[in-house]
């Protein structure tokens, strides 16, 4: 059980269920709030996937959201940097929306510039999903259901996908992916927070990162791996040891000012199967701890430079650059076009997994 909050006599694991709106085509759309014993809640609609809260206690145990987003379905729908959504069928980006598989040629939908970003441009993200919760005795769960037919955006093969977030009494928000094709595709799912653990006031900037990883995959100027494996040690992507966000990003190293400072992906330490420690975040205000663990070979770490001030978000916040930022655990971006990267090929008869946990804490306990 965790200690940043004591569990209240009584009190059990939930979820409700609200309406949230209708798509622009009358699709119902749904919001689910998950609450654990100690009180900490994420809230969760079917369209997209999307976290729309995830309320945590700081060091003197005041909940505060520590999630970017909006208010209302409304904003999702109009202008949405990717807030707290289900990214599919392939996070990260594709070069020139392009790739080969079995010596047959595929072309993705290009919104992004030139290059296939987070699914296209109908991804996982704005699609309404089934959803079912799934009631336990120490956690409280919610599955949701989508299956993407053949030829979606440019992707071979009708994927069926299934996703649990879990919100357990151990104060872990744990997300869960599976999916099954019949007929061989690429797979890459994530999901893309923008966190901020000191409650969304003001930037990032001072939070202290651990990435547990000694390389990175250097990006072209499209944010495209170059193929290149490169040391993190003696560069502004080191983040073996706690770091400031922001303590670098003076630097004149040419990979910050492509990505707006940090858009980059980390190949993980792995010294086992299953789950491996990626990521160590601290908000110094409100003392808050997140840790990510994760059975993906690589994490995204997005300092959120792209954010530029023009989105208004929950309870009218600007969101200004670097006012929340993203942990994306993945397999590497444009893996399809590069032989050595771990594969992302999913093919008939099997079946691919993934999990990711957010485990919060408060520093010192």
């Amino acid at each position: 059980m965790s200690d940043t909050d004591p569990a209240q006599p009584g009190r059990k694991p939930s979820i409700e269920c609200v309406p949230f709106g209708k798509t622009p085509d009358g699709v119902a759309v749904d919001l689910y709030r998950l609450t654990n014993r100690h009180g900490l809640s994420a809230a969760i609609t079917n369209y997209g996937g999307i976290v729309v809260s995830l309320l945590i206690p700081d060091c003197e145990g005041k909940l505060d959201d520590v999630v970017l987003g909006y208010d209302s379905l409304a904003g999702y729908l109009s202008k949405s940097p990717y807030f707290g959504c289900l990214v599919g069928r392939y996070g990260n980006r594709i070069a020139k929306g392009q790739f080969k598989l079995d010596g047959q040629a595929y072309s993705l939908a290009k919104n992004d510039g030139e290059n296939h970003l987070h699914g296209g441009k109908i991804g996982f993200d704005k699609v309404v999903w089934s959803a079912k919760p799934i009631p336990a005795e120490d956690r409280v769960g919610l599955q949701l259901q989508y299956l993407s037919p053949d030829g979606d955006e440019g992707y071979p093969g009708a994927l069926s996908v299934l996703v649990s977030y879990t919100l357990s009494d151990q104060d872990e928000f744990i997300v869960d992916y599976s999916a099954f094709t019949d007929r061989a595709t690429v797979v890459n799912l994530t999901h893309h927070s923008y966190f901020h653990l000191d409650g969304a006031e003001g930037d990032t900037l001072g939070h202290l990162l651990t990435i547990n990883a000694d390389t990175f995959t250097p990006v072209d100027a499209g944010l495209i791996p170059t193929g290149e494996v490169r040391a993190v040690q003696g560069t502004p992507m080191d983040f073996t040891q706690p770091k400031a966000i922001g303590a670098d990003l003076g630097s004149k190293d040419p990979q910050l000012a492509i990505g707006h400072g940090y858009d980059h992906n980390w190949i993980l330490r792995r010294n086992r199967e299953g789950l491996s420690l990626a990521a160590r975040l601290m908000g110094p205000r409100s003392g808050r701890v997140m840790e990510i663990l994760t059975s993906e070979p690589g994490i995204q770490f997005y300092g959120g430079g792209w954010l530029d001030g023009t989105i208004r978000g929950k309870q009218g916040k600007v969101y200004r650059p670097c006012y929340g930022l993203c942990l994306e655990t993945q397999h590497y971006p444009n893996s399809p076009n590069q032989a050595d990267f771990p594969s992302t090929v999913l093919r008939p008869g099997e079946t691919y997994r993934s999990r990711t946990v957010h485990r919060f804490s408060i520093a010192g306990r």
